[in-house]
């Protein structure tokens, strides 16, 4: 016999003898092997046990904010059970909501932007759609009540960058929420949080059109300004621009609980569907948004807002000359035509709107940490 087979055969009769051959040989049958806990082998055995304790008994929810001390297991359980039935109902008054999408990076932008709502007397309307379990958690502990999600959360643990992949399947998901909300019989605003009230919108919605947006046209000259729509202008779709159709924002609009609207809501999700993101055409929700009202036009009953009153970033931002011309007319200032979450607050500084500097107290989320 080799030596290399009679060592196997040691081997084996080893392992018979002693199941256990890394622990400590006992003469009682009944002794246990103890293993320290101030041992490198205790401490990962403590490890592992939280982790199975915590798979078990905390199921993983994004960020659940009772691993932080934000709330606990029950109201944690609470909020993830919470329908977008239920959170219309809450917040709804006169049967309009008021909506917004948020992801955890953005909770600056939107403590910024109600502030201005609270200022119009018009906060309590508003439901925050969480896009993120650290989100829901954090909005409802603060304002119980104020925020949903709407299962299944997207990747939102980042500000995705427009145009970016991530950034798509953040606001593709706009319209099917819109949709919802119309289905369960409500007026609808839907705002971008980074967007400032100056004044009253509402007053703006006049008649009982199906649904209400804003151009998105930049002016950075005298040219491109007079084009720009001001309060007695037509507010039929504006004529296609070189791309075949229009530059509608999808970040302002008002819909009213028509079939009307709600064909709107339908159409720009199979137009979503048509032009999903890719590495070539890095899509966004917008183009599908003008494709839906475009092919929809004369089925459907339109209402282009006045633009000195809601005006892109492309034009409040870059003309000084014409802001100070319409003042007292800008009703909500969009932060767009710039990319880059340091650079829209910047902007908002130096204008003057970025409120939560020295007026949280005013927000209904308070100071946020």
């Amino acid at each position: 016999m080799s030596s290399s087979s009679l060592h196997q055969r040691q081997q084996q009769q080893q392992l018979l003898s002693n199941p256990s051959p890394f622990s400590p040989r006992s003469n009682s049958p009944f002794q246990r092997p103890f293993i320290s806990l101030f041992t490198p082998t205790g401490r990962l055995l403590v490890l592992l046990s939280l982790i199975v304790i915590l798979g078990v008994f905390v199921p993983w929810t994004g960020t659940p904010d009772i691993l932080f001390g934000g709330g606990d297991a029950s109201s944690a359980a609470k909020w993830r059970d919470y329908t977008l039935a239920e959170a219309a109902a809450f917040a709804a008054k006169n049967g309009t909501v008021i909506v917004c999408a948020v992801s955890e990076p953005y909770l600056p932008f939107l403590s910024n932007w109600l502030i201005s709502i609270a200022r119009q007397k018009h906060q309590d309307k508003v439901l925050v759609i969480a896009e993120d379990y650290a989100t829901l958690y954090k909005v409802n502990q603060k304002w119980p009540g104020h925020a949903v999600l709407v299962a299944p959360a997207p990747d939102a643990q980042t500000a995705h960058k427009f145009g970016s992949q991530g950034f798509f399947n953040f606001t593709s998901r706009r319209p099917r929420h819109l949709l919802h909300i119309l289905e369960l019989g409500y007026n609808v605003m839907y705002n971008d949080v980074d967007m400032v009230w100056l004044a009253d919108p509402f007053t703006y919605l006049q008649g009982h059109h199906d649904i209400y947006f804003t151009d998105d046209m930049a002016a950075d000259n005298s040219t491109d300004l007079d084009n720009v729509k001001l309060l007695n202008h037509s507010h039929d779709l504006p004529a296609p621009g070189k791309k075949g159709r229009t530059y509608i924002c999808s970040c302002m609009i008002f819909l009213r609980p028509t079939s009307g609207a709600k064909q709107i809501m339908k159409k720009w999700i199979d137009e979503l569907h048509d032009q999903p993101w890719s590495k070539k055409s890095k899509s966004n929700d917008q183009p599908a948004f003008n494709w839906a009202l475009n092919k929809t036009a004369g089925q459907v009953d339109l209402y282009l807002l006045p633009q000195v009153a809601f005006p892109s970033g492309g034009l409040y931002f870059k003309n000084q000359a014409w802001v100070e011309e319409t003042k007292g007319l800008h009703v909500i200032i969009h932060n767009n035509y710039i990319t880059g979450f340091e650079k829209k607050i910047k902007r908002f500084r130096e204008f003057g709107l970025w409120l939560v500097d020295d007026h949280s107290d005013e927000s209904p989320l308070g100071r946020l940490q």
